[in-house]
């Protein structure tokens, strides 16, 4: 997995660092879900619970979490928050190429 470095956290969320390094590490997490940008290029964002991460054959390596969020919920007004964001600044709903744009500025 590849973290965004401008990663979204939800609110409440204050020890970035462990929860990813819980990612990582396989360890079960309950209430955290993640916000990645879709597998798929037609596509914008997913949303996963953490325990999703867990299974055996599920693919991390080509994941690029873009956000952190405290239960489903928190996730959906996370991709909301974002895709306003995104069209503040681009007029447009193109997350995926504001993202990867912003990932590459210095």
């Amino acid at each position: 997995m590849r973290y965004y470095k401008h990663l979204y956290l939800a609110k409440g969320i204050r020890k970035k660092e462990k929860i990813i390094r819980k990612l990582e590490e396989n360890k079960l997490q309950m209430n955290i879900h993640v916000i990645t940008l879709a597998r798929n290029e037609k596509n914008q964002l997913e949303i996963y619970h953490s325990m999703v991460l867990l299974q055996p054959n599920f693919p991390h390596d080509d994941l690029f979490v873009v956000g952190i969020a405290k239960g489903y919920e928190d996730a959906v007004e996370m991709v909301e928050e974002i895709a306003q964001e995104v069209y503040n600044k681009t007029k447009g709903a193109d997350i995926r190429s504001y993202i990867l744009e912003r990932e590459q500025e210095e």
